[in-house]
């Protein structure tokens, strides 16, 4: 059978989204700037996204900004409010755990003269509450700190932090790389302080190539693309329709029955694990969100161990999969003070509300049997 378990690198696009898509890429083709007939059709498959979008996150409309995508969102969060704010400070706070599409993009920043903290974390992934309170000063901008880590599922204390920023320095920002949180676990942005928040569409069974950054009101942002004005002026470019519109309908599918998809996957993770637990010399990596499950397998490369699965039918992950398809020691890892052995023995299974028993069921076994066998092949 085959059995895909990488959903938090990528998902299925759903019957009815490519179905949606598919009609518009046929039949309401128009340019939404366009002031015909065939604009407008296409202009009201954008209106009908942000209303979906907005309601979900109970914003205004005109807070919403559609991206090609997670990292363009985290990218324009992180260098639009540095720009447009960097004449008050020069100081940004994240995290030792972010993805690289916001690493880099604070690295980038520090050579154009940024002060940047990077938060240290627990063994769980988790940052120290007091110490971000520590590095607040009326000289950061900017804190950006993930809700969910993309390697072991970690989840940190979004309206926790954003209670305290907003108290302590209202007038720094508050960005959320939202990408492994949106469509599983609701985040309010206003309830939690959030000034800014990152959202993917193709973790969430939508397509690839359309996502959202969700901007404040009284967020200042420089916009990063510039040409015809489009979406205020904030990313110039004609919007991806049937993307944007495939977003949207995906992310209310998954909204409607977000707490039961959500104890189903706790349900799967239980049985998972107990299907593993007789296999010896296994760590468990994080784990707050049952939808990503990260096992360091000791004596077995991580490598080894997901081809040995994909010869089964099972698709796991060594890790991230949005960095590259080159190996890399992983940060994440290194934060938690994984030991030496597990920076090249861990494998992520990432499940949706679309994994099912039998599949869990499947990999378990599957596991039961590979380990002991590439075990003996290990130089002793």
């Amino acid at each position: 059978m085959e059995c895909y378990l990488d959903n938090s690198a990528t998902t299925r696009v759903d019957e009815e989204v490519t179905a949606l898509m598919h009609k518009i890429m046929l039949e309401d083709y128009g340019n939404p700037a366009s002031l015909h007939r065939k604009g407008f059709e296409a202009e009201k498959h954008i209106r009908t996204a942000k209303e979906t979008l907005a309601g979900i996150l109970k914003c205004k409309e005109n807070e919403l900004i559609f991206t090609s995508g997670g990292t363009e969102s985290d990218n324009t969060a992180l260098l639009g409010a540095y720009f447009a704010n960097s004449r008050r400070g020069n100081h940004i706070i994240t995290t030792k755990i972010e993805h690289p599409a916001v690493s880099e993009a604070a690295k980038y920043l520090e050579t154009l003269g940024a002060r940047v903290d990077y938060l240290d974390v627990d063994e769980a992934g988790h940052i120290s509450i007091n110490r971000l309170e520590d590095l607040l000063c009326d000289n950061t901008v900017l804190v950006s700190v993930m809700h969910v880590n993309n390697e072991i599922g970690s989840e940190e204390p979004i309206a926790e932090i954003g209670r305290l920023i907003n108290q302590r320095e209202p007038e720094c920002l508050f960005h959320v790389d939202d990408v492994q949180g949106f469509g599983k676990i609701r985040l309010i942005p206003k309830d939690c302080h959030v000034d800014l928040l990152s959202a993917s569409s193709h973790k969430i069974h939508g397509p690839k190539g359309a996502g959202l950054l969700y901007k404040s009101e009284r967020a200042k942002i420089t916009p990063l693309i510039h040409g015809g004005g489009h979406q205020r002026g904030y990313r110039s470019g004609t919007e991806n329709v049937p993307g944007v519109a495939g977003f949207a309908l995906a992310a209310s599918m998954l909204y409607k029955d977000i707490e039961s998809s959500y104890a189903h996957m706790e349900k799967l993770k239980e049985s998972f694990m107990g299907g593993i637990s007789e296999i010896d010399n296994i760590k468990i990596n994080g784990g707050d969100v049952p939808y990503i499950i990260s096992l360091s397998i000791k004596d077995i490369r991580s490598e080894v161990l997901l081809h040995a699965l994909e010869e089964k039918g099972i698709y796991v992950s060594a890790g991230s999969a949005c960095s590259s398809n080159k190996p890399r020691t992983s940060a994440t890892m290194k934060a938690i003070g994984a030991e030496h052995w597990q920076l090249d023995s861990t494998i992520r299974i990432s499940l949706s509300p679309h994994t099912t028993e039998e599949e869990m069921h499947y990999a378990a076994e599957q596991l039961k049997v590979l380990v002991p066998q590439l075990r003996k092949f290990v130089r002793k």
